[in-house]
């Protein structure tokens, strides 16, 4: 089978090395892909949003089967296009990627079906918010904007003003640009924070192992709001029976939703959940897989993921069973200095032994063989253990091996999983 896999981070990265575990994945593209990326696909200067470009080669180079991965080009309706040109497509269509494509979309279906999550007003005037903003004595706030803004678009305020600034910064001075032209200010939830991936075809919903996030700059959960610093899996505060609650109170009836209205989502649908004093609440959705979850979650399915991924697409997942292996995983991402703020590009990146462990590319390019940092988030180290300590450990000696010029990452990463065993 020739595949085509769309997206160029680490969690494409991930994807295609898990693809590639299949025999009948003969020939992988991947567009545009990255430096790592090049070792394991072959990579074609098309971006992700350039969805008429892959539609044409898409077709032009027969492709057998497509993977949309990123949130982009599945809002701006890559598979349907794709599908539309006769390619089978694994990932939700455009009226499904709405799900995560605009905020005020998914709180209002949360709040149409019952399916539990935070207390909230829309706003789509600026003077209306700020007006909100300054009789509340509810604090901290919760600032979104609607649409799609790289992972940065929610602001947690602590105070009215900052509540106030988030307000201007987003809808007046359009920080994410058309994505501002509406928020959503909700309330404030405690508690552990999880994410869960979920394959679906609209019918079945099939959750992935349980992962924490780390998505704070510095050790200690301080610093600013990055794309995540590292993962773990499984994540201990997920019990058995928070995920039966989670099935009975909102898996499936976001699935039953979204045919309800009309948009059957077949794809991955990720769930970010915390586990509040009154049970589980949604935070937010995606509708494709998490970024770096996807990382620490791939590397322990069992099942083949190809043969998932059509199954998907033709509605039989039912059919399968999907396993997971019961070790466990952790990711450590290895930062430009500066992120998430300004940073260098351009420095040599030195890759030694990392005794098994996955380093996973995701801001890389390739340059006469040499590997150079691109992005801001530059590398994923992961790597697989009996225990988590052991995952954690076996992740931190890889990440000895690995070298550039003002490399930043946590060293924390598994610590809260670890004292919550």
């Amino acid at each position: 089978m020739k595949i085509m896999v769309v997206g160029g981070g680490g969690r494409e990265h991930a994807i295609i090395k898990k693809l590639r575990e299949n025999p009948k994945a003969e020939k992988i593209y991947a567009l545009p892909g990255n430096g790592g990326i090049a070792s394991d696909a072959e990579c074609v200067g098309i971006g992700a949003t350039e969805i008429e470009k892959i539609r044409d080669f898409a077709v032009e180079n027969k492709i057998d089967f497509a993977v949309v991965a990123p949130d982009d080009p599945l809002v701006l309706g890559c598979v349907d296009l794709l599908e539309a040109a006769g390619i089978p497509c694994f990932g939700p269509d455009r009226s499904a990627a709405i799900i995560e494509g605009s905020k005020v979309f998914s709180k209002n279906l949360m709040r149409k079906y019952g399916i539990p999550t935070a207390d909230y007003n829309v706003f789509e005037s600026a003077s209306e918010a700020l007006r909100f903003a300054e009789s509340s004595d509810s604090f901290p706030m919760v600032v979104k904007a609607d649409g799609l803004a790289l992972g940065k678009g929610v602001i947690i305020a602590e105070s009215r003003d900052e509540a106030l600034g988030a307000i201007r910064s987003i809808m007046l001075d359009k920080a994410f640009g058309e994505s501002g032209n509406r928020i959503v200010i909700e309330e404030f939830l405690t508690g552990p924070e999880v994410s869960v991936l979920a394959f679906t075809d609209g019918k079945t919903i099939v959750p992935m192992v349980s992962a924490m996030d780390h998505k704070r700059a510095l050790d200690g959960d301080r610093g600013l709001n990055t794309g995540g610093m590292g993962t773990v899996a499984p994540n201990p505060y997920y019990t058995g029976e928070i995920n039966r609650r989670c099935m009975e109170e909102i898996f499936l009836p976001t699935v039953k939703a979204m045919n309800s209205e009309g948009r059957t989502f077949r794809g991955c649908l990720f769930f970010g959940l915390m586990l509040t004093p009154k049970g589980p609440r949604v935070i937010e959705y995606n509708c494709r897989f998490g970024d770096p979850e996807t990382q620490v979650v791939l590397p322990l399915l069992k099942t083949d993921l190809l043969e998932i991924f059509i199954a998907v697409r033709e509605g039989r997942l039912g059919e399968l069973n999907i396993e997971f292996s019961r070790d466990s995983a952790c990711c450590v991402v290895m930062a430009s200095g500066g992120y998430p703020q300004s940073y260098e590009k351009g420095k040599e990146i030195f890759l030694g032994d990392t005794n098994g462990a996955v380093v996973y590319h995701a801001g890389t390019r390739l340059e006469n063989g040499r590997l150079y940092t691109s992005g801001g988030r530059v590398l994923g180290v992961t790597a697989t253990g009996a225990t988590l300590s052991a995952a954690v450990a076996r992740a931190y000696d890889a990440v000895k091996a690995v070298s550039f010029e003002g490399a930043h990452y946590r060293r924390d990463i598994g610590k809260r999983a670890l004292e919550a065993k």
